[in-house]
């Protein structure tokens, strides 16, 4: 699958999500989501005949909160989302750590470069700290702010901050790399 279709796949559902809460209203947004979350699953599936696992979990807890805010018309659940994500993300990147499975490297392996266990481990601790991180976050800011305030942070707030964490790697990841050595050296 080309980058570009993935990153359409990974990042449409929130891209239909906003576009569907400016235009209409939260309840609107949320059916929204949970198709374009449907939709794009599928694609994923046709494409590769395979889903990763964080896919499956991020769908789950979409159409079971999702569901749940549009039969109780309750925007809490949906507000509640992002936190039971990033809080599920930590809780198995730090058991991974836990158990000696670092399952970062586990699903990331294929795409970086090769590192040294150590590296997996420093960026598996990184990640999950970061996502126990914006899980609080998440619930500070749907508690205390306007609904408003929180859909706009989700996008100008927590995308953000992810893409900034993750480009704030690389020098961890270029340090851990794995060294080839030159063909005339083996």
């Amino acid at each position: 699958m080309s980058a570009g279709l993935k990153l359409l796949l990974d990042l449409g559902p929130l891209v239909v999500f906003f576009g569907a809460y400016f235009a209409g209203q939260i309840y609107i947004a949320t059916g929204a989501f949970m198709v374009a979350t449907v939709a794009a699953i599928s694609v994923y599936w046709i494409k590769t005949r395979h889903i990763p696992a964080n896919q499956l979990i991020t769908l789950a807890i979409v159409l079971i909160f999702g569901g749940l805010t549009l039969w109780l018309h309750d925007d809490r659940f949906i507000k509640m989302k992002p936190t039971m994500i990033y809080a599920l993300f930590a809780a198995i990147l730090f058991g991974g750590l836990l158990t000696g499975r670092p399952f970062l490297k586990l699903v990331f392996e294929a795409a970086f470069p090769p590192m040294v266990d150590r590296g997996w481990r420093l960026l598996t601790i990184r990640w999950a700290c970061l996502f126990a991180a914006l899980a609080v976050l998440n619930e500070i800011v749907w508690r205390n702010f306007s609904e408003e305030f929180w859909v706009s942070f989700k996008l100008f707030g927590f995308l953000p901050l992810t893409m900034v964490f993750a480009m704030a790697q690389i020098p961890l990841m270029n340090r851990y790399a794995i060294q080839e050595k030159p063909a005339d050296e083996a």
